[in-house]
């Protein structure tokens, strides 16, 4: 039985980079999980008080058609849609005991809501 190769696009971090904070706690995320070749999916889809807001997820790697970063030490991987609302953001990690975690600094974002979680543009 032959597979399939996936089909995918390499892009750079000025597409979407990590700071040197989120490359660590995703490389020790993935290596915990026994993935250390996984990666992080961002989307943007539908929700949230502004319109649009972030999903994140570990994966395995990269789907056909996707773009896959290397930044910090780690991977990203967006599908090409999401890559029209996050050209050019930067993901950072705080482990802040209220508002830790990954975060998204969009510059095509041209509002966001109170809750931080959503985003218009």
């Amino acid at each position: 039985m032959m597979t399939r190769e996936t089909q995918f696009k390499t892009g750079t971090e000025q597409l979407v980079r990590l700071t040197d904070a989120a490359g660590r706690r995703l490389r020790g995320l993935l290596d915990s999980r026994g993935q250390p070749a996984g990666a992080l999916r961002l989307a943007v889809v539908g929700g949230g008080c502004s319109g649009l807001q972030y999903q994140m997820e570990l994966v395995d790697g990269p789907r056909d058609r996707d773009i896959l970063v290397e930044s910090a030490g780690a991977r990203v991987v967006v599908d090409p849609k999401t890559a029209l609302f996050v050209s050019g953001s930067t993901i950072d990690f705080s482990d802040d005991l209220q508002k830790g975690g990954f975060r998204v600094g969009n510059p095509n974002a041209t509002s966001h809501c109170s809750c931080g979680e959503s985003f218009a543009v």
